[in-house]
């Protein structure tokens, strides 16, 4: 397993890491992910840290807690072996202040996940969105002080615009606050939006990604491509093509040369676009998940090899989609602003 940087931070982190949304299956939009217990949920870790992955991804609306519940049971004593990465900002409750960003909300659901993790630190304490009715001040202050108090080791976002971010690291640095090291955000070759504000700002102030939904929930498999529909009851068949925010032709198109670069080199469709994305820039880890052991298995496959320069090229090609204003405007000003071209490689 290759161990990456996370951003500016000291922490490294497995290149692939595993999420774990599949576990506990509570409610009809979570249990469409997976319903893995205790049991499987032990098993996979065993396989993830056999591999060397050693960032563990969760949340507390997974399930509804249940997903906390299952991952802290599933790693009594072997929790010093490994990272644990979970989130907190979205509705947890009914009342009116059951969520967002406040102080009041962050200190419950940070005392709250430590409960179901059975753990007295979180490592990696992520956003998992952006509440523009609380005072960045007001979010920022409270995660420092979640880090001082040794409840919290590292901060980070995920969903966030650019000027969000870029708002909260100025904050956090202006009154010498912990600032945020990752952003978790949704990236790959249907969905390359990422690379017009994120990507650059990320590289300029040293904010490490790690990548949700990288095979975008299913469609970058193998189990969908011309003339052959997405399999009765999949999350890619839930979604629909609007889910995608990209039309089926230009998925088709991607997953023909997905196909002919697995003939090339006897990867599977899947392993080839994690790979594709773990040459990007930013791209600390990658969160995979799994139903079972075989899918586990594949995905953990990722790693150990590269594409070559011109495959890379080539997925370039397949994937990329038109540009909006100004991203399209600045660059052909690349002499002076490097960073508005997409292709950093």
């Amino acid at each position: 397993m290759e161990y990456r940087q996370l951003g500016g931070s000291g922490l490294k982190v497995s290149a692939l890491s595993f999420g774990t949304a599949t576990f506990g299956g509570r409610g009809d939009f979570f249990s469409a992910w997976g319903k893995t217990d205790v049991a499987e949920a032990s098993r996979l870790i065993d396989i993830c840290l056999e591999a060397g992955v050693n960032l563990f991804d969760t949340a507390d609306i997974y399930s509804g807690g249940a997903s906390e519940e299952v991952l802290g049971k599933a790693i009594e004593g072997r929790r010093d072996q490994l990272l644990i990465s979970t989130k907190a900002t979205f509705r947890m409750g009914e009342g009116p202040n059951e969520l967002g960003s406040s102080r009041h909300h962050l200190i419950r659901a940070c005392e709250d996940s430590l409960r179901r993790l059975n753990t007295d630190h979180i490592d990696i304490y992520t956003l998992h969105g952006f509440d523009a009715l609380t005072p960045v001040e007001e979010t920022l202050r409270t995660l420092d002080t979640l880090v001082q108090s040794g409840k919290v080791r590292y901060i980070a976002c995920s969903n966030f615009s650019g000027w969000h971010l870029m708002k909260s690291l100025a904050t956090a640095q202006t009154y010498g606050w912990t600032r945020y090291v990752a952003h978790q955000a949704f990236y790959s070759l249907v969905g390359r939006e990422y690379e017009w504000e994120l990507m650059p700002l990320a590289i300029d102030q040293k904010v490490g990604t790690i990548v949700w939904s990288p095979l975008a929930s299913g469609v970058l498999s193998g189990k969908i491509r011309r003339g052959q529909p997405a399999p009765e009851g999949s999350r890619v068949q839930q979604i629909g093509s609007e889910g995608l925010h990209i039309p089926y032709e230009k998925v088709y198109e991607i997953v023909d040369v997905l196909d002919a670069i697995a003939s090339e080199t006897g990867k599977s469709v899947s392993q080839i676009a994690l790979n594709w994305l773990l040459q990007r820039p930013t791209v600390s880890s990658i969160i995979v998940g799994a139903r079972n052991e075989e899918q586990l298995k594949q995905n953990l496959g990722a790693v150990g090899w590269n594409l070559t320069a011109e495959q890379v090229a080539r997925l370039d090609k397949a994937s990329e989609i038109p540009t909006i204003y100004p991203y399209w405007h600045q660059r052909p000003f690349a002499e002076r602003n490097p960073l508005s071209v997409p292709t950093y490689l």
